[in-house]
């Protein structure tokens, strides 16, 4: 099993968009452990975490997960992404988590998930923007099984 983490400023903030996508790039899936969001922009924001509708395709730039007990920075195969070429994430129909947060940059929450949020191999998460919102920080937690 390999850990990981990666923290990501968010670059969209339009209501109905999506703002950060995990991607499990690998044959077993992954767990999303923990995920910490914080404010960076004093505007009241609202946030839903879930399983996309339909995952995004040709994810800009997309970022792998930094294993936290290896100097080999190409070790990971889960991926996020905050931008797309081609189509966007849609909208989860129903969410694991909500948040909203005042008009107070720094202002923050973590969600832990004691036995991991699995995502399939192909599968993503997507945090979505549930109003219009200020720019985050993200900081994920993941396991990866190989």
């Amino acid at each position: 099993m390999r850990h990981g983490s990666i923290a990501r400023r968010t670059t969209a903030a339009g209501t109905g968009t999506p703002a950060f996508e995990m991607i499990a790039d690998n044959p077993t899936g992954c767990r999303l452990m923990q995920m910490q969001i914080t404010l960076a922009a004093a505007t009241a924001s609202t946030y839903g975490l879930g399983r996309p509708a339909a995952k995004g395709v040709g994810p800009t730039t997309p970022v792998a997960v930094l294993d936290m007990l290896s100097a080999n920075a190409n070790v990971f195969l889960t991926k996020t992404a905050l931008a797309w070429t081609t189509t966007a994430p849609t909208s989860p129909s129903e969410f694991f988590r909500r948040v909203s947060f005042p008009n107070v940059i720094t202002s923050q929450i973590l969600w832990i998930f004691e036995h991991g949020l699995y995502i399939p191999p192909g599968g993503t998460l997507v945090l979505w923007n549930l109003a219009i919102n200020g720019v985050v920080d993200v900081s994920i937690d993941v396991e990866e099984y190989i």
